[in-house]
């Protein structure tokens, strides 16, 4: 008999590592009599990066599985609401050019594409104001939810705006105190192996050698097991996606009154584009660039002029420089060990995209964990199966925000355009739309991390043309479509009346907090 997998070694803490730790503990704890035991090792002398501060709903499914009172989250996080995305300027960069990526799904989308008949005329309203309310409730500045609806429900669908440095902390916390996960702070010397070439422990200084039975790497861009020990190969994406540089600064509110986002924004420029995510006491705004296609001292510029600050007002904010360094390893689990976070790739801040795949890692991580060394190698050639494809399909979306872009007025949109720059997956679904909008079979897997829906707010967002059906379309289909846009009408109506603004809900929620499940 092969031996058990009794323990779980994750060296680096930050986002990736608790949120991992977490999610293995809870699903140890809930199912087992004896618990799979979880170590997290993470060195006192190495800060997080501490942005990534928007996420996708998953976080909410996350959250709760691991024992999370939102209300806790919400008050010692500096949370906010995210209900999707606002990209300004990236179809024409004139001043009115923006569209909305929600994350409420179309009326009746899982049986009716709404695209077919907005596109056939039935409405001259934007793409995702036709079909759901959620770009009302972000002009609006409406709540996702009421300070009466329980934990985690929704009104509206919705994810989160979080403070990343004190998310870490939190989720320290509650692993440590809630779920025993055992924490170590010590600097990591050395790595021994098995004679099988498995990592048998982590060595430190301070707490001599950490055992365990496998391993998960969460040490950042360094990914000290799988690319370091290892040397599992990095596969570079700098050919497809050109960012490789952020500007990061933090910026206080006008007032302590002053709106709430209850979306991100992200404003396209003449090399990159910027993203302005609202928390309750502070705005984290960031200046995303190609260093290809424009200096650090221009990119600088224009992260003032949209702070519509000085240079010298901006110094004194104090901005850090992250490099960016597109792409992810070639396979994510080897031997005893699976990178997760950081240290398995990263590709750019647009669309959240980073700490979701840090949380689908961890779960399918939890749901499918292998019993015994013997299993180990058939979950890790599932989970870089899997992977492998999400991080294709994550690349592919991202480029499609580029792709359909009109602008000409620099190089950097111009480049973006040249086909020798995108995808072959990506050209071959772009043919297809041409002559039928997305919809769920265009995709291989189940559970996407962008569904069909998420391409088609962006594609008849940014004017994506598709020819109409070629076949018509039938008078039933059209009476369905006609009611399904009258719901969403009365729906959008109803919202606006009974949900408040985003602040205001958020205030309550810190003095009063919201109801338990």
């Amino acid at each position: 008999m092969s031996d058990p997998i009794n323990s779980v070694v994750i060296l680096g803490g930050g986002t990736a590592g608790w949120i991992t730790a977490g999610t293995l503990a809870a699903r140890f704890n809930r199912e087992q009599e004896e618990p799979v035991r979880v170590t997290l090792v993470e060195s006192p002398n190495v800060p997080t990066i501490g942005v990534g501060e928007g996420t996708w709903p998953t976080m909410r499914s996350t959250l709760k599985k691991m024992g999370v009172r939102e209300t806790d989250f919400i008050r010692e996080c500096n949370v906010g609401f995210k209900q999707g995305a606002k990209f300004a300027r990236w179809t024409t960069g004139a001043d009115d050019d923006f569209y909305y990526h929600p994350l409420v799904q179309p009326e009746g989308f899982h049986n009716h594409n709404l695209a077919t008949h907005w596109l056939g005329g039935s409405t001259s309203e934007s793409f995702s104001n036709a079909v759901c309310p959620q770009e009302a409730l972000c002009e609006h500045n409406r709540a996702p939810k009421q300070i009466g609806t329980p934990e985690y429900a929704a009104v509206a669908n919705y994810a989160y705006h979080l403070d990343a440095g004190k998310f870490a902390g939190f989720l320290q916390r509650h692993c440590t105190e809630n779920l025993g996960v055992r924490h170590i702070l010590a600097d990591v010397t050395g790595i021994e192996e098995s004679e099988t070439g498995d990592i048998a422990a982590l060595k430190t200084e301070a707490h001599g050698k950490v055992s365990g039975d496998l391993f998960v790497d969460c040490s950042g861009f360094g990914s000290r097991l799988l690319g370091g020990h290892y040397k599992v190969p990095f596969r570079s994406c700098k050919d497809v996606l050109f960012i490789d540089s952020a500007l990061a600064v933090q910026v206080p509110y006008e007032r302590e009154d002053s709106p709430i986002a209850t979306h991100t924004i992200s404003t396209a420029q003449s090399a990159g584009w910027v993203w302005d995510i609202g928390l309750q006491s502070r705005r984290g705004v960031g200046h995303v660039f190609s260093s290809a296609h424009t200096s650090d001292s221009a990119a600088y510029g224009e992260l003032a002029r949209y702070l519509k600050v000085s240079e010298g007002e901006l110094d004194r904010l104090g901005v850090r420089k992250i490099p960016i360094v597109p792409g992810h390893r070639e396979k994510f689990w080897h031997r005893n060990c699976v990178a997760i976070g950081l240290s398995a790739g990263f590709l750019e801040p647009l669309e959240a995209s980073a700490l979701v795949l840090v949380e689908i890692s961890a779960n399918m991580l939890a749901e499918q964990f292998p019993a015994s060394r013997a299993a180990m190698d058939v979950v890790a050639r599932r989970f870089n199966e899997t992977f492998l494809y999400r991080w294709d399909r994550i690349i592919d979306f991202l480029k499609l925000h580029y792709v359909l872009t009109k602008r000409t007025d620099s190089r950097f949109w111009i480049d973006n355009c040249d086909p020798a720059t995108i995808p072959d997956s990506l050209q071959e679904l772009l043919t297809l739309w041409r002559y039928q909008p997305p919809w769920h079979d265009d995709f291989d897997r189940a559970v996407e991390v962008f569904p069909a829906a998420s391409y088609q707010y962006v594609l008849y967002g940014m004017g994506f043309e598709t020819q109409p059906a070629a076949h018509g379309v039938s008078r039933a289909s059209l009476e369905q479509a006609g009611q399904l846009f009258q719901q969403k009408g009365k729906a959008t109506q109803q919202m606006l009346a009974g949900l408040e603004t985003h602040r205001n809900l958020i205030n309550k929620i810190c003095r009063h907090g919201l109801q338990q499940i």
